[in-house]
């Protein structure tokens, strides 16, 4: 079975830990407690490339057996960042991704004092609450380019068929300085641009039309810094030929923006 990929957009800070936010945030808590239905059997493990991890030289491989946590934000209560994911690492499969990014041609070193930052550990402990499933990250490469992030995503297609879940944590709208009314506009713009180039053009199109992302109307607005979108230049690469389909979409999200989520293959 060959599992598909995931793009999702994974709300704000360490949401699912404070219940205010977390009701505000329940339509995009449903769409990923939904995530382990659509694939069926639990994956033997998940692989995140997260829009909070970056490094300049290479690809960085998260190699610990048992990750610590990253509480990479600020300004929550207290008790975040006392909280814990503790999901199992994965190093053999750490090793596995190193030799598929090495032979790929792509820079790429092991990793093993990096913690889950919460573009992994907030999703997750909604989509898997009893951190039973091993998990590792990939870093992005600080550049951002979209082109090697797209040969990450082939790169590492082959885990697809082994159990493995590849998802992009990122956002389909991040710019910090425009939450509310005023991102309305920009991320309904990009938000419909994204669904006609993931869901309704052909892989090819798709492709050139990612690649190009800043053209896109909104899309500077939407994302001043690609970090939060270029994860999903890895999920769409790891499954470039496959369909798309948005599994989340709320307008009205974080305070008055259009945010959405994408699958791509076909479900379990």
């Amino acid at each position: 079975m060959k599992l598909p990929t995931y793009f999702i957009s994974h709300g704000g800070g360490p949401w699912p830990y404070i219940p205010e936010m977390r009701a505000m945030m329940r339509q995009l808590e449903l769409s990923l407690q939904d995530i382990p239905r659509q694939i069926g059997l639990p994956p033997k493990a998940v692989l995140v490339i997260s829009g909070h991890w970056e490094e300049q030289d290479a690809f960085a491989v998260m190699a610990s057996p048992r990750p610590p946590m990253l509480y990479d934000y600020g300004g929550f209560p207290a008790h975040t960042y006392q909280v814990t994911y503790p999901a199992p690492g994965a190093p053999a499969l750490a090793t596995r991704i190193h030799s598929l990014l090495a032979a790929a041609g792509l820079p790429t070193r092991l990793d093993s004092q990096r913690g889950f930052d919460h573009g992994t550990f907030s999703p997750l402990v909604v989509m898997y609450p009893n951190a039973d499933v091993p998990v590792l990250q990939v870093s992005l490469r600080s550049h951002l380019q979209p082109g090697e992030h797209l040969a990450l995503g082939r790169a590492l297609a082959p885990l697809r068929s082994e159990g493995v879940l590849i998802v992009g944590s990122g956002l389909s709208y991040h710019n910090l300085r425009r939450l509310g009314p005023s991102g309305r506009e920009p991320s309904e713009a990009f938000d419909g641009w994204l669904q006609n180039a993931l869901v309704k053009s052909s892989p090819a199109e798709r492709t050139a039309l990612v690649t190009d992302w800043a053209s896109a109307p909104g899309a500077r607005q939407s994302h001043p810094r690609e970090d939060h979108l270029i994860p999903l230049m890895a999920a769409l690469g790891a499954a470039e030929d496959e369909p798309g389909v948005c599994v989340y979409h709320e307008v009205g999200a974080l305070g008055g923006i259009t945010a959405s989520s994408f699958r791509f293959g076909a479900a379990g």
